[in-house]
C-alpha cells in the first residue's frame, strides 16, 4: 500500500527508534494513526470541532448531528460537503438542512472544539437528552443468544483492520442479532466511531435499529449510550467497564448495556431480559 492510499484510511508512517527484548536498538518504520481536526458546519456557520482519524467524515457529521437531536430522519439532511469557502484548506464539512429539520443555533447544545475523549462537553443537561429521544420500548421482544453473544468481541477483532496495524484506534460495530456485521467504523476517538457507525446507518436509512446491538472497543460512557439511543439501539456491549452515568441512563432509557465482554465471561447492568441465556447442563449423581 502506498503512503496516500495509507493516508486516506487514517494512517500515517513515520520512522521510530524500537528497543528490542535484547537490549539492542533497531531503527524502523512505524505506523500510526491521524489525529486532525474536523469542524462541522451548519449553513457556514460552525457548529464543532472534533479531533478525529480522516475517513467517513461524511457519516461522522450524519452520526454527530443525530446524537445531537439536530437530524431525525434521513430527510432532514440535504447535503454534506466540503465548505465550498475553504475547499483548499480541508477539515471542514458544510451542511445543508432541509426544511424539516427545526434547527436554531441558539439551540445547539454543544460548543467549541470537542478532543477525542471529553464525553460530553457542552451538554446542558441529561434532562434535554432524554427530551430529544424517547426510551427503547422495553416490551418488544428482542433478544441475542448467549452464544451470538460471546462471538462478537472475535468478530470485532477480525475486522479492525487499522488496530491491527497501529494498535492505537477505537472501534464501533452495529451487529444483528444472529451476529451479522451491519458496519464497523474505527477513529481515535471512541465517541466519533459510534458517530460514523451510525452515521452510515442513518445515511442508509436503517434506523431505528431496535433488533442490533453496538459493540465498542473500549469502555462504554454515558455519550456511548446516548448515541446509540439516538440511533434506536436497545443493546450495547463494551470490552471494558461502563461509567455510573451510562449503567443509570441505560436504565432509565430501556437500554440492554452489558461491559466487560471478555469471553466467556461478561457483566449484564440493565435490561438482562434481552439476553437469552444457556445454562450448562448439570451432570446427575
Amino acid at each position: 500500500m502506498s503512503a496516500s492510499e495509507a493516508e486516506e484510511q487514517g494512517i500515517g508512517a513515520g520512522s521510530v527508534i524500537r528497543r528490542k527484548a535484547d537490549g539492542s536498538f533497531e531503527h524502523v518504520t512505524d505506523e500510526v494513526a491521524i489525529e486532525e481536526p474536523l469542524e462541522i458546519r451548519i449553513g457556514q456557520e460552525p457548529l464543532a470541532v472534533t479531533m478525529r482519524t480522516p475517513g467517513n467524515d461524511e457519516e461522522l457529521a450524519a452520526g454527530f448531528l443525530l446524537s445531537e437531536g439536530i437530524v431525525h430522519a434521513r430527510a432532514d439532511l440535504r447535503e454534506i460537503a466540503p465548505c465550498a469557502l475553504t475547499a483548499s484548506l480541508g477539515n471542514i464539512l458544510n451542511v445543508t438542512l432541509a426544511a424539516t429539520a427545526k434547527f436554531t443555533p441558539a439551540a445547539a447544545h454543544r460548543f467549541g472544539k470537542i478532543s477525542t475523549s471529553c464525553g460530553l462537553c457542552g451538554k446542558t443537561s441529561i434532562e434535554f437528552i432524554r427530551q430529544q429521544f424517547p426510551p427503547i420500548d422495553s416490551t418488544i421482544p428482542v433478544r441475542i443468544q448467549t452464544a451470538k453473544l460471546l462471538e462478537l468481541p472475535q468478530r470485532l477483532r477480525n475486522a479492525q483492520g487499522n488496530f491491527s496495524r497501529t494498535g492505537g484506534i477505537h472501534a464501533a460495530a452495529i451487529f444483528d442479532l444472529d451476529g451479522n456485521l451491519v458496519v464497523l467504523r474505527e477513529d481515535i476517538g471512541r465517541h466519533n466511531a459510534v458517530d460514523k457507525a451510525i452515521g452510515r446507518a442513518f445515511l442508509d436509512e436503517l434506523l431505528p435499529l431496535r433488533n442490533h446491538i453496538l459493540i465498542v472497543s473500549g469502555r462504554s460512557s454515558l455519550e456511548i449510550v446516548q448515541k446509540a439511543l439516538a440511533a434506536g439501539i436497545s443493546m450495547v456491549a463494551a470490552v471494558s467497564a461502563p461509567s455510573s452515568l451510562a449503567v443509570n441512563f441505560a436504565r432509565e432509557c430501556g437500554q440492554t448495556l452489558i461491559g466487560f465482554l471478555r469471553p466467556p465471561t461478561f457483566n449484564v447492568y440493565s435490561h438482562i431480559e434481552r439476553i437469552a441465556f444457556e445454562f450448562p447442563q448439570q451432570s446427575a449423581e
